[in-house]
Parts: structure tokens; C-alpha cells; sequence
């Protein structure tokens, strides 16, 4: 388990990020059109997973919007945006937020990928959604690099992540 906190208040994870150097857990998640996707479905592709708790959040929503910049200058690299809302409520973010290069996936049917990743927040007032994250995977599903943000308001380190793909 990791020790986070919101707005200063401690709360605790399921357990760790995927180490560096580790290949990553597969998944199974909810894309816009409902259907599950999971890693192979972004094979021999570089990977930013930006896990968020919501995007109806200003943090959420600011490195959503830092990381669909980037989405669109790299052809060789996809941004999943993973979060706990529903596919409709991503897809409404994304058309007003104008974030079309990124994808975002929604943990609508289960929370096997918070626990497998080590984020799902296991008590506060976000217990049952996911802590804040950024875990990079090369063309191989090999994690590069992974941050968990110790305060769930605070941005990600974009550089360090964006540098791990290089």
C-alpha cells in the first residue's frame, strides 16, 4: 500500500505501481463505444496512462489537457486517460474540451485495473475510485517510468513522463 493524501488528508492505496523495467499488468477496460479494450489493442505503440480520479476535476482536467497536446505532436505514442467515469461523461469532456488526441478509458465495469495498477484508494472521501498517476509503457508493455502523485490535487510530473518515452 501507498500513503497519499487529499487536500493534506492521508489515505492509502491498494498497493504499488508496476515497477520500472516491469511489464505491465493487461486490462480490461471501457472505451467510448462500450466495448473493452485492453493493452494488445494498442500494440507496438508507446504508452502515457494518466490515471485520474475524474475528469469533472480541475487537476483531471488540466493534465488531460497537458497530455492531449503532447498526444498530438507524437504519432507513435497513445495517451489512455484512465478514470472511474462513465464512457458518456469522458466523451462529453473530451467533445468540450476539445481533447481529441487522447483516449479515454472508463473503469465502469470493474476495478481490476486500480488494483492491479496499486491505485485504487482504499478509505478517505475517494475511497473506491483511483489515486492519481502516470505510468509510461514502451512499443513492448514495459513500464519506462511511474509516478504516483502524493497529493491527488497536485499536476503529475509531465516532463519526467514525456522523457521516459525518448
Amino acid at each position: 500500500m501507498a500513503k497519499i493524501t487529499l487536500k493534506g488528508t492521508p489515505c492509502t492505496t491498494s498497493g504499488d505501481l508496476p515497477k520500472v523495467g516491469a511489464k505491465a499488468p493487461d486490462f480490461k477496460l471501457v472505451n467510448g463505444s462500450l466495448a473493452n479494450v485492453g493493452l494488445g489493442d494498442f500494440k507496438g505503440k508507446k504508452k502515457i496512462i494518466s490515471i485520474v480520479p475524474s475528469l469533472d476535476t480541475p487537476v483531471c482536467a488540466i493534465s488531460t489537457k497537458r497530455f492531449d497536446e503532447y498526444a498530438a505532436k507524437d504519432k507513435n505514442t497513445v495517451v489512455l486517460v484512465v478514470s472511474s467515469d462513465l464512457p458518456f461523461a469522458q466523451g462529453r469532456f473530451c467533445s468540450a474540451e476539445g481533447t481529441s488526441h487522447v483516449v479515454p478509458l472508463s473503469m465502469m465495469r470493474d476495478r481490476h485495473f486500480a488494483r492491479d495498477y496499486g491505485v485504487l484508494i482504499q478509505d478517505g472521501p475517494l475511497e473506491g475510485i483511483t489515486a492519481r498517476a502516470v505510468v509510461v509503457l514502451d512499443a513492448e508493455d514495459r513500464v519506462a517510468h511511474a509516478q504516483l502523485v502524493a497529493e491527488i490535487g497536485q499536476e503529475p510530473d509531465y516532463a519526467a513522463a514525456i522523457a521516459a518515452l525518448k
